[in-house]
């Protein structure tokens, strides 16, 4: 009896030791959470700036995702996607709450109530064309998220869209989608982080954009910032409260003293946008006539950019690769659209965050660029170029439609690769130096400011197209707009304002939470030719050896059992 008792004690204690190991496993587990991604593209692992961002949380994150209920296979993949992304983001922060909700369950009466106040968030539904065996349909799903923290809240579009239809072209743009996940709900953390919403100004007083023309790219900005005008008429300095300055199509001559200001704030760290037209040229002015000489704008920065590193040449670039314009065909008023080959449709191809998956960007009449050396060093990133069938048209060259009347002559096409955008980075010689007056210096000691002669590190991004930041009119009286990008003659939504969005976030970002925009989920399809040939080969690796490894090792345990008891 003591004997069988002693038995089962230590059965007991051995249990008792098992689960006790398990748990103890468990807890360390949690304590140190860890794993390895040997994906090629390190897909599963956050970049060092998102992992700094949620390691210093200090409340709670509640995410609340939409994309829920029953909807085709590669959304599931993009809802998984997101679920493995937050699962990441909570291994890093103990604040990390989220929830999936289905927007559209419930009564008819809660569905459009709800869908009502969605709207009123800048959210809107997304409709898909669903195919079954000898039908379609069409199903609508939020692929939106709401991100919550320290009392305010932002929005996440997960769907990203782009062009071309079918299975290909939608695995492309989910692929896109998920590949961008970290970036956009790091970038909504890190804007909620802020207490004051950051500061972006426009420029006025020479002849910029007005409101009206860059109202949907204002109205998309002031979910995250404060967007004003900055008159450099009434000021003496820029305050380093604007993170980023925007000079959007000036037409008009700028004295000295403005750009000194402007000069001044990058010297002291401030980013500029520089979206300039060396030439007066629109297709307004060509219809008026039918023919037109441009001429330059009297802007007075030539000497400012080219002291920065650019300068932009008074030419116009010409491209195959364009957006047409609808152009009258006979004389009883028909019209036909015919490709404008001074709208160029610019496709980055560059690895930089700003433009990494970037659809095509729409440009009016652009001009070239040239980068020239630095006092100091500047790096120079070209962002966006010409295609390879392009060429360069000096601004003394009469415009009129005759070009469209005969075909296009590839071998005229002949100046690849024209930069229309450059990024420039480090530091920055002033304009003024030892050229300062004496009324500049006085002026600046009343601010208790020094001049500088040599920039902090900065960053700044010359475009040669102001157009890029202008939205169409659908109708002036009610001060209805476009979106900016999209383009009424090829009825195509171009990537005009992700670009300036994107620019000014890598512009105005300390953290680098941008560099989460670089990252690449690679579509691997099946070789299915080669999956035919090799058919049996890998029906007998995955299917006949591990029968053959099961036989063996119960064979083998089989005889060590019968060797172990005969002995």
């Amino acid at each position: 009896m003591n004997k069988k008792n002693n038995k089962r004690t230590q059965s007991f204690i051995n249990l008792g030791l098992v689960i006790g190991i398990a748990l103890f496993m468990n807890i360390l587990g949690s304590l140190f959470y860890n794993y390895y991604d040997m994906t090629e593209e390190k897909r599963f692992t956050l970049t060092d700036p998102t992992r700094e961002l949620l390691q210093n949380l200090d409340e709670v994150v509640y995410i609340e995702i939409l994309l829920e209920g029953e909807f085709p296979a590669g959304f599931k993949r993009l809802q998984k996607s997101v679920v493995e992304l937050l699962d990441d983001f909570r291994g890093e922060s103990g604040y990390i709450d989220y929830e999936f909700f289905d927007p559209l369950e419930g009564t008819p009466e809660e569905i459009k109530d709800l869908q009502k106040k969605l709207a009123e968030d800048g959210i809107v539904p997304t409709a898909l064309d669903v195919r079954d065996v000898g039908a379609q349909s069409q199903q609508i799903i939020y692929p939106w998220a709401k991100v919550y923290y320290k009392g305010r809240m932002s929005v996440v579009d997960l769907l990203e869209e782009g062009p071309g239809i079918g299975f290909e072209a939608q695995e492309r743009h989910l692929n896109k989608s998920i590949s961008l996940l970290e970036y956009k709900f790091a970038n909504a953390i890190q804007k909620l982080e802020s207490a004051r919403k950051e500061v972006i100004a426009f420029t006025m007083g020479h002849g910029e954009l007005k409101d009206l023309e860059r109202q949907d790219l204002v109205n998309t900005l002031r979910g995250y910032y404060d967007v004003g005008v900055f008159k450099l008429d009434s000021a003496t300095h820029i305050p380093q409260d604007v993170k980023v300055l925007v000079v959007a199509k000036p037409r008009f001559q700028f004295p000295e003293q403005h750009k000194f200001i402007i000069d001044q704030y990058i010297m002291n760290g401030g980013k500029v946008i520089w979206l300039i037209d060396p030439l007066n040229v629109s297709l307004d002015s060509m219809r008026a006539t039918g023919t037109y000489v441009p001429f330059d704008y009297p802007l007075n920065i030539e000497d400012l950019l080219f002291k920065y590193g650019v300068r932009i040449n008074a030419d116009m670039v010409l491209d195959l690769q364009c957006s047409p314009i609808p152009i009258q065909v006979d004389a009883t008023g028909t019209l036909d659209r015919k490709q404008w080959y001074y709208h160029p449709i610019v496709f980055p191809d560059s690895k930089h965050s700003i433009v990494k998956s970037l659809d095509g960007v729409n440009l009016n009449f652009p001009a070239s660029i040239d980068t020239v050396r630095t006092k100091t060093p500047v790096e120079k990133t070209i962002l966006l170029h010409s295609s390879k069938h392009s060429r360069i048209q000096p601004n003394i060259t009469r415009l009129n439609f005759d070009i469209l009347r005969y075909p296009a002559e590839p071998d005229k096409f002949n100046k690849p690769y024209q930069p229309v955008a450059v990024l420039l980075e480090g530091t920055f010689t002033s304009l003024y130096e030892n050229r300062v007056t004496d009324g500049m210096l006085n002026g600046l000691k009343r601010l208790n400011q020094e001049f500088k002669p040599v920039s902090t590190p900065t960053k700044m991004l010359v475009v040669s197209d102001g157009d890029i930041a202008k939205n169409g009119i659908a109708d002036a009286e009610t001060r209805q707009v476009l979106p900016l990008g999209y383009s009424r003659f090829a009825q195509y939504q171009f990537a005009n304002k992700e670009f300036l969005i994107n620019a000014i976030e890598y512009l105005r970002d300390r953290n680098g939470i941008i560099e989460a925009r670089s990252k690449e989920v690679k579509m691997r399809l099946l070789d299915t030719v080669r999956a035919e040939a090799e058919k049996g080969k890998w029906q007998f690796i995955n299917i006949i050896i591990p029968l053959i490894f099961l036989i063996l090792f119960g064979l083998g345990y089989n005889w060590f059992r019968r060797r172990k008891y005969a002995q």
